[in-house]
């Protein structure tokens, strides 16, 4: 028997909520702020995406593990999730392709986890309340201690995460080749982002988030991209400045997720903390220009001030909105070839119904 399976485990909530489950994963504890995603598949995308990076992941389809591992399916080189919460944490799993089960998984690479919850409770409580942090541990039974514990952990808000989770090194992608050179700043770039470059002719160099302008223009890449990552996007000054001297110089631009916030915010529109963020892969969003809705993948627990954003009409056009809740999708910078999505086209596992926005830039890349 596994260590952790004789174990039970508690998830204590910032506003003194408290549930009890099992053990999974790695024994410890672990604490972050606490998101739910709706996907029905892709746990193992979710896992490895740095976006995540400081937070306990809620999965809200019943059965986490099922078809096992597959090293091949990351969006990094490791888990990035803070820790998992979830109702069956299965491991065996049925898929003949995969590399090993979950359990292995998160112990080889330490990630504490929590089954047999009443996720459906969990969601519910996080819609109503707003997103907040948490703990959740498989050695410590004594809730006051839980409580001390948690009451130290920073709030997102305010919290610059981007550059925690940037590579400390810059590295190509792609064919040498390539008829296109797009220079990525990393906040903490998916793989399948790249990879959607790649297969568009594109060769990739990912620089650190805090790389200056200059060196970046050196390689003489004819666009650059600025990454999703994960955090408030508000501090992340350095990030903002590179992206004004961007759009200065009227260089083509792309901007995903967290890079979204930051061209608003290069644009002098704020953003602002969520109450509980976007997260799966269903969510409904219209493209205003050509009027058809599209499926999306979305991850973000901030977003571009709706009101602010309306108020600089003369300057950014508002490209793509949340059918769901009207909140700002999309924006193209008017006079620039400058342009950002919140959510994810590169959609790994799914769906793939905004890759064309990949395409766009490349034919700003030809102008």
């Amino acid at each position: 028997m596994l260590e952790s399976e004789s174990r039970q485990a508690l998830l204590l909530l910032a506003d003194g909520t408290l549930f009890r489950g099992k053990a999974a994963g790695a024994v410890g504890t672990t604490t972050g702020e606490i998101c739910f995603n709706t996907g029905m598949t892709g746990y193992q995308e979710i896992f490895t995406d740095p976006s995540y990076f400081g937070q306990l992941m809620v999965t809200t389809n019943a059965h986490i593990g099922n078809y096992g591992i597959k090293a091949t399916e990351t969006e990094s080189a490791t888990i990035k999730i803070a820790g998992l919460i979830c109702k069956n944490f299965s491991e065996p799993y049925s898929r003949t392709q995969a590399d090993e089960s979950i359990q292995k998984y998160f112990e080889a690479q330490g990630l504490v986890a929590i089954s047999d919850v009443d996720t459906r409770a969990i969601v519910r409580h996080i819609r109503s309340k707003g997103a907040m942090n948490a703990i959740v541990s498989s050695e410590i039974t004594d809730v006051e201690e839980l409580r001390r514990r948690l009451a130290a952990v920073p709030n997102m808000d305010g919290l610059e995460l981007a550059s925690a989770v940037s590579t400390p090194e810059p590295y190509f992608v792609g064919n040498p080749d390539a008829r296109f050179r797009v220079a990525v700043y990393d906040y903490g770039v998916k793989r399948n982002i790249l990879q959607c470059f790649a297969e568009r002719d594109c060769y990739l160099q990912v620089f650190p988030a805090k790389t200056p302008l200059g060196q970046v223009k050196d390689w003489k890449p004819n666009g650059y991209f600025l990454s999703n990552g994960p955090g408030d996007p508000a501090p992340m000054d350095y990030a903002v400045q590179t992206a004004k001297s961007i759009l200065a110089e009227d260089l083509p631009l792309f901007g995903i997720c967290l890079g979204h916030q930051i061209l608003a915010l290069a644009m002098d529109i704020p953003t602002h903390k969520m109450h509980h963020g976007h997260r799966g892969i269903n969510h409904p969003v219209k493209n205003l220009i050509t009027g058809r809705s599209e499926i999306t993948s979305q991850n973000h627990g901030f977003g571009v001030s709706k009101d602010a954003i309306a108020a600089a009409a003369d300057r950014v056009e508002v490209t793509h909105v949340n059918l769901n809740d009207d909140t700002i999708e999309g924006m193209r910078v008017k006079g620039k070839r400058a342009f950002s999505v919140q959510y994810h086209p590169e959609a790994s596992p799914g769906p793939h119904d905004a890759r064309y926005l990949f395409d766009d830039f490349i034919r700003f890349m030809q102008i």
